[in-house]
């Protein structure tokens, strides 16, 4: 396994479109489990293939508190949404920066698992925001995208800046 670099925004990058997945091979799996790797060690609960320069659907999930329920969904599909929700959001792309987005409050969701079997869940709180906050990462769509011209052009700059400083 190994730790991957996370894009961060504004890298256009961020804004491919994944590729869906044709078969949950041993590349497949080995990419699951690098990922997962990579949003346990940046402390985040949710990654995107998208995140970390691999165009392919594929997203990993962990909102437990210990850190021990990792979930995998290839192809997500969401089926069904149901109400709305505001909440505030981060993301491992645009590190430091929360802001409220609007989002189903509960959804239902079709995909692959990391063996390749096809499973439905239905999810709500954070793990309903989690699937779409990653699912738009698929579609090259990011959260400060939700927010205001004024908004998302200031965190632009913000991290512009961190990103020169760094370098």
């Amino acid at each position: 396994m190994a730790v991957l670099t996370v894009l961060e925004f504004p890298d256009s990058k961020l804004r491919n479109v994944a590729k869906k997945v044709s078969a949950v091979d041993a590349k497949v799996k080995s990419i699951v489990d690098d990922m997962f790797e990579t949003m346990y060690e940046a402390h985040g609960v949710g990654l995107a293939a998208i995140q970390v320069d691999i165009q392919l659907q594929i997203i990993v999930i962990d909102v437990s508190e210990e850190k021990d329920q990792k979930l995998c969904f290839i192809n997500p599909e969401i089926t069904s949404e149901f109400g709305t929700e505001e909440s505030d959001e981060g993301c491992l792309s645009v590190p430091g920066i929360f802001e409220p987005v609007r989002r189903a409050e509960k959804i239902i969701v079709t995909a692959l698992n990391r063996e390749g079997d096809t499973f439905i869940t239905e999810a709500e709180g954070l793990l309903a925001v989690c699937i779409q906050h990653e699912m738009d990462h698929l579609k090259g769509k990011l959260f400060v995208d939700y927010l205001s011209p004024l908004k998302r052009q200031r965190i632009k700059k913000k991290m512009l800046k961190l990103h020169k400083r760094d370098a």
